[in-house]
């Protein structure tokens, strides 16, 4: 397994990760790719801490992970960092998914250890076969080449010194050096996303191709090239096609050499202000059939087409980013949030309790399309559990939610037609009005659930 070692240590020189006068924090969780990045770089000399986090999701298995690494650092006398988040309350109080808040919370507490314990980098302990399932999955979700590059050796001070490595090579090694490690029971659930293309996909395309990893690391290193080569040329186009003019950017698509696929072009440039794939794809069209003043919304920037040309701007305070959303959608961006549709069966339903990032509501009281907006002074719903109407400012004041949480706050209306025409569907992330709550006698659904950006 010396030669494991051999090519870690030469890995991280032809990639300039880390220099042998830094101090590195190691990210490790006890499982056994973190466990094995512990072993190789205490053998390799450099000065290192650990940094463990316990998101207490998972009871005593969690303490027993908190364990094994503490004496695994103590063993090889190197300073130790621990951190326990209370992750479910954080869930409550942002409706954010847990893989959201367990990245937002170890990240801050990363960098907060760095500023305090004067650590130069971050290493992470992902490998090959983890940026693998990351192109898959970021295809399978739709995106453009930039998200078919895998996963990047250098995020700012965060390294990944294994992504060398397939996740067999840091097995073998594991057992051969005898590392102890932990396997963590929801990496066999099939719930999450990267388990399904982890544990259901990636194993067939195997049965087809066996150095399978190998060559789409391969592909995943070309498709990088590809993408630096296309950001240097729009750095070009850039200059060519876009104006600042009184704090705004307008992009002229007639400047756009025709021989080039434009749509393609406005990606790229649209990108670089956080707008993403089908929204740009719904841009393009719109530009086609010259819906002049249509407006499309990124986290912090508004898009219009004004005579031809796309306009820029950072959202106004007082804007409501409205957006529809036509039946058929899937999903749907406002604010800093996306918004995921499924139609379902109510014999699909398990329970009716859920999460308040996840809204089931009676669809065949839903009238589209329907429309996704910063709520209003004067705005009110029926609280879901309640009889008697609430205003949303009320309801907010109640649950002690922040000035600039208020502000981030968005409603689903429902469109035109019917009974329940105009009336808020949802307090998006808190509640949903009590008039579109399921029972027994409903037979379609309509859920949403909320992820942060």
């Amino acid at each position: 397994m010396e030669k494991l070692l051999e090519k870690f240590q030469n890995y991280i020189r032809e990639n300039e990760l880390v220099t042998p006068a830094e101090r590195v924090l190691l990210t490790v969780s006890g499982g056994v790719d973190s466990m094995v990045m512990l072993s190789l770089f205490a053998r390799s000399g450099y000065t290192i801490g650990v940094a463990h986090c316990n998101f207490q999701l998972r009871g005593a298995e969690s303490d027993e992970d908190e364990m094994l690494v503490k004496d695994e650092a103590a063993r090889y006398e190197i300073p130790f960092y621990n951190m326990r988040f209370d992750t479910k309350a954080e869930m409550e109080r942002t409706g954010e998914s847990v893989q959201m808040v367990a990245r937002r919370l170890r990240y801050d507490w990363f960098n907060k250890l760095c500023a305090e314990q004067g650590y130069d980098a971050i290493a992470i302990a992902h490998h090959a076969d983890d940026s693998v399932e990351t192109f898959f999955i970021n295809l399978l979700r739709g995106t453009g080449l930039r998200g078919l590059t895998g996963i990047h050796v250098v995020n700012g001070r965060i390294i990944r010194p294994l992504l060398f490595a397939s996740r067999r090579d840091i097995l073998d090694y594991a057992h051969a050096e005898q590392i102890p490690f932990r396997e963590d029971s929801s990496n066999r659930s099939t719930k999450y996303l990267r388990n399904k293309v982890r544990l259901g996909l990636i194993p067939r395309i195997r049965e087809i191709n066996p150095k399978f990893t190998e060559q789409m690391c391969a592909n995943i290193e070309r498709l990088t090239d590809a993408q630096l080569f296309i950001s240097r040329g729009m750095e070009r186009i850039r200059a060519e096609v876009v104006e600042r003019q009184n704090g705004l950017s307008v992009i002229d698509p007639g400047k756009i050499d025709p021989d080039f696929p434009v749509n393609f072009v406005i990606y790229e440039l649209l990108n670089t202000y956080g707008f993403k794939g089908d929204v740009i794809d719904s841009l393009c069209r719109a530009m086609r059939h010259d819906a002049t003043g249509k407006r499309f919304y990124s986290k912090e920037n508004v898009a219009y087409i004004d005579r031809g040309k796309i306009i820029v701007a950072p959202i106004e305070e007082g804007d409501a980013c409205a957006v529809e959303l036509k039946e058929g959608m899937t999903k749907v961006y406002c604010g800093n949030s996306v918004l995921y549709l499924e139609e379902l069966d109510i014999d699909d339903i398990d329970t009716f309790a859920q999460p308040e990032n996840v809204a089931l509501l009676d669809r065949d009281k839903l009238a589209f399309p329907l429309v996704v907006r910063r709520w209003n002074e004067g705005d009110s719903f029926v609280p879901f559990g309640m009889t008697g109407r609430k205003k949303v400012s009320d309801f907010l004041i109640d649950a002690k939610v922040s000035m600039a949480e208020k502000q981030r706050q968005f409603v689903v209306v429902n469109g035109q037609g019917g009974e329940n025409e105009g009336q808020i569907v949802w307090l998006v992330g808190r509640r949903i009005d009590d008039r579109f709550k399921l029972d027994s006698k409903i037979e379609n659904v309509l859920k949403i659930t909320r992820e942060v950006l």
